[in-house]
């Protein structure tokens, strides 16, 4: 009787029936954002990226010497290569089927397990090729191999046809996969060729053997419609490249490739290039296995230690006494970095692969990056002299602005103890802090019984705050309720900004899961881009994720997103027994605490978004802010002409 008090359910509602199985394409396509990080443009580009890391694995492994790219006019694509061919026999855990067909329709299945078919590869979970079918109305693969032809067709991951020889190849070999990415999954979003065109190229630098080949058929005005790509120098070709025209403190880059099997007697190696420069904000692109790893990790960790300690000995070794106060942030500034690593069964976090956990790469990195970087220091004294010169004036500027701190967490909480303003945590160390920035005193109520009070701090804002690209900076300087948010971080806007001064490990905009609340988030997010960019940068700014409606049936009870998912979730059933109650959430402020707890508040079960700035160039994400946000409504007008055709008709 007691368990049945706790799960809130009688046992006769919860029994074999209610437990769902989900075939691997089913799950595929209700949950994409557990296997591509979401629906979204950058999902959608992902799938591309999935299908040439397969191609780029047959090449870091020698098998393959080009790769092509091709995006055609009706929006299908096309990766083809000259590798072995995926293998087509028959399976021998299942021999009614192909190894093709295992590949491309189960998960968890692929060559990369094991080791002895590749050394190191991008490919490890076994489901990329299986989710990009999965997710796509059309998808054909083409193999050649031992001289034969084979090809077979699927949709949304079914197979249309068994898998069928179509001619001989004498004179061709490797593998060609075609799909197109499902309207069901992505709506009217495209693959854009400036995107799949600076992915391409990225992947040459990385792997200086290969040749990569790109085509399309769609003019954009900004992309060519053929290239070729192959960089003998890798990294440091491409570091050369992203930096041209910008003064740096080396003429060229400390750049270097050390081999894991020569130094460690393990598989694989360590590829990097850095240099410094005053004429832009730091950076670091790496990769592992020829994967961006955006969010970094290990090899990343590695890299920066090894750079961090061979400065600092370099210092003491010429004497000068203030290198020693050196940080790592110190170092990003104005540093552009890239490191790229190949090491054998590396372990991601998620199936994006944002991030790599491999231990092993921090030590190995590190190691491996030191004695050359102890070298190159050495060798070179004049880019020595002017890099450690720099970056300790960077330490004395940012100890500078510790001590000169302008709001302390005292006074800032101090200034706002006023009505329907800043309440705050109890802790007085920022980290695994939070402040939440909700919209009006009704959610602010509704936050204040929802929160942790020893870590997450609330603030109320009144309506929409001002729009900082379209306002004079008087205004600016002016407004209240900015003023309000200012002092609550503790921080100043623009040159005054030091993200050192941040009273909060986390920033959330928590706003209603509707127009008027994205159009809120929005104004907060460009008030942070523009005014307070390093708090983005780091890591500190996020999304909440609210959910619009709370389905009820019986004793079950359910949260949903959005619409789509309410409807879908509505024919499938909850579960539960009689007729689903649906509610929709008007705004924050009708959850209850406990609703708002579960659903947004609670580390341990809400989702949040962390907001980034992805620039295929320097700058892009300050030109599209400038014309979405800015003072020129013939920019929008122009955006909003170029862009409606991917805008489906809302029901409002």
């Amino acid at each position: 009787m007691a368990d049945d008090l706790l799960s809130g359910a009688a046992p006769e509602d919860y029994n074999a029936s209610s437990i769902e199985v989900l075939e691997d394409m089913e799950h595929v396509r209700l949950r994409p954002g557990m296997y591509i990080g979401g629906k979204d443009e950058r999902a959608l580009h992902h799938m591309v990226a999935e299908i040439i890391d397969n191609s780029m694995d047959e090449a870091v492994a020698g098998h393959a010497t080009w790769i092509e790219v091709e995006l055609h006019e009706n929006g299908h694509v096309t990766v083809r290569d000259n590798g072995r061919g995926i293998p087509t026999d028959p399976h021998p855990k299942n021999p009614e089927k192909s190894a093709l067909e295992i590949i491309f329709c189960t998960l968890n299945a692929g060559g990369k397990f094991s080791g002895d078919s590749y050394q190191t590869s991008g490919g490890l979970h076994g489901v990329g090729s299986s989710v990009v079918n999965a997710l796509s109305d059309y998808l054909k693969v083409e193999v050649a191999r031992n001289k034969e032809l084979f090809m077979m067709e699927f949709s949304r991951g079914v197979p249309q046809a068994p898998l069928a020889k179509v001619g001989g190849a004498p004179n061709r070999r490797g593998t060609a996969v075609t799909f197109h990415p499902d309207a069901e999954i992505f709506g009217k979003l495209t693959l854009k060729p400036k995107t799949l065109f600076k992915m391409a190229r990225s992947k040459a630098y990385l792997f200086s053997g290969v040749e990569i080949r790109w085509k399309t058929g769609i003019n954009d005005g900004d992309t060519p419609l053929e290239a070729t790509f192959k960089f003998p120098g890798g990294l440091a070709d491409y570091l050369t490249e992203t930096l041209s025209g910008a003064t740096t403190y080396s003429d060229k880059p400390f750049a270097g490739t050390v081999s894991f099997q020569d130094k460690f007697n393990v598989p694989g190696k360590v590829e990097w290039a850095i240099n410094w420069t005053p004429a832009r904000d730091g950076f670091i692109q790496s990769y592992c296995n020829t994967v961006p790893t955006p969010e970094g990790g290990t090899h990343e960790a590695g890299f920066w230690s090894a750079i961090l300690k061979g400065i600092k000995a370099y210092g003491e070794l010429v004497g000068n006494k203030k290198a020693g106060t050196i940080t790592r942030e110190d170092l990003t500034t104005g540093a552009g970095a890239l490191v790229s690593c190949f090491i054998r069964e590396p372990e991601f976090v998620g199936q994006t692969k944002d991030r790599l956990a491999t231990t092993d790469a921090q030590r190995m990195v590190d190691a491996a990056v030191r004695d050359h970087f102890d070298n190159w220091l050495a060798a070179d004294t004049k880019s020595a002299g002017a890099i450690l010169d720099f970056l300790v004036l960077r330490a004395e500027e940012r100890l500078r602005r510790k001590k000169e701190k302008e709001t302390s967490r005292k006074s800032a909480t101090k200034k706002l103890r006023l009505p329907g303003k800043l309440t705050d945590c109890t802790s007085k160390s920022r980290e695994g802090t939070e402040l939440f920035i909700v919209e009006g005193d009704s959610a602010g109520g509704s936050g204040k019984g929802a929160r942790n009070r020893e870590t997450q701090a609330l603030l109320p804002l009144k309506g929409k705050i001002l729009n900082v690209l379209g306002a004079a900076s008087n205004k600016l300087s002016s407004n209240q309720e900015i003023n309000d948010l200012c002092e609550a971080l503790g921080v100043g806007m623009g040159t005054k900004f030091n993200v050192d001064d941040l009273r909060y490990d986390k920033i959330i905009i928590m706003t209603d899961a509707d127009v008027d609340g994205a159009h809120i988030a929005s104004l907060l997010m460009t008030f942070f881009f523009t005014q307070m960019r390093p708090l983005i940068d780091q890591g500190h700014l996020y999304l909440a994720c609210p959910p619009l409606y709370r389905l009820t049936q019986g004793a079950r009870r359910v949260y949903v997103a959005d619409d789509a998912e309410k409807d879908a979730m509505m024919a499938k059933g909850l579960g539960g027994k009689g007729k689903i109650d649906v509610q929709r959430f008007k705004g924050l402020g009708e959850m209850d605490a406990k609703d708002l707890k579960e659903t947004t508040m609670d580390p341990a079960t809400r989702k949040l978004i962390r907001v980034t700035v992805h620039d295929d160039e320097p700058g892009d994400t300050a030109d599209l802010v400038e014309r979405l946000m800015g003072k020129k409504p013939e920019l929008r007008f122009q955006y909003i002409q170029e862009n409606a055709q991917f805008v489906e008709e809302l029901d409002v």
